[in-house]
């Protein structure tokens, strides 16, 4: 079992700079025996998994796991405009994140939330070596855009990245928990604004292009994906169970 993260103190956390632009922390653990690589989903930002998700940061700590992460470009404390990541960018984000942590001896976990978990498995269909597991969550990894307008989409993107093509997403859909709804709402750091045509297009070119490559996933993963969830299908983590390898 977990132990109890109000009983244990969560240590703050120090920067982390990865060399790419983007805000990082690590949350050390006072006897550390692995370290996990966490990417935030789209909107929110790296410091919300101490603060709320029942501060799993600290009951990471708690189990002697120092946690690693990064605020997407545009998100949090990074720099950019808000709400407006290109996908395969944060992807090489996250390997160089990596990279860095490859050069310390502790065993390497990732996880990854809806759009972190996108990235998350993006980067490990493109190097899946030297990491011993992966955590998804309500992964984004297929977003049922069809062919013509995840198509069209990229050349327009490229001229037009901040035109908004969907309405800000409801917060109301991040849980079933009042108290967490609010805090999210609240939340000036969270972004809460339309959803920019970069992401769009480049989210939508990523899931799509990654199921080829999903058949050869050989790296042990848990996956976690709530059926009533509203803003990433749920079939989607279903599909991806039933393509993978491992």
């Amino acid at each position: 079992m977990f132990a109890s993260a109000s009983n244990n103190t969560i240590n703050a956390p120090q920067d982390w700079d990865i060399g790419t632009g983007v805000k990082g922390y690590v949350w050390q653990a006072d006897h550390p025996r692995a370290v996990l690589l966490l990417q935030h989903g789209y909107g929110e930002y790296a410091q919300r998994y101490a603060q709320q998700y029942s501060q799993l940061i600290g009951h990471l700590q708690a189990q002697g796991i120092s946690v690693y992460a990064i605020d997407l470009h545009g998100h949090g404390y990074s720099s950019g405009k808000r709400g407006q990541v290109d996908v395969a960018q944060a992807v090489q984000d996250h390997r160089a994140a990596r990279r860095i942590l490859a050069a310390q001896p502790l065993p390497i976990f990732l996880m990854g939330h809806s759009l972190g978990g996108l990235v998350t498995a993006s980067s490990v269909v493109q190097q899946s070596g030297g990491i011993q597991g992966v955590i998804l969550s309500s992964a984004a990894l297929d977003m049922n855009i069809s062919a013509p307008v995840r198509l069209l989409s990229q050349p327009l993107a490229k001229v037009f990245p901040s035109v908004p093509v969907q309405p800000p997403l409801k917060a109301k859909y991040l849980s079933r928990i009042d108290a967490q709804v609010n805090n999210a709402t609240d939340d000036p750091l969270m972004y809460h604004g339309s959803v920019p045509l970069q992401f769009g297009a480049s989210l939508s070119k990523l899931s799509h292009a990654n199921w080829r490559h999903y058949k050869n996933w050989t790296t042990p993963v848990l996956l976690m994906h709530g059926t009533k969830d509203k803003l990433v299908p749920y079939q989607s983590s279903t599909r991806f169970l039933e393509t993978i390898a491992a």
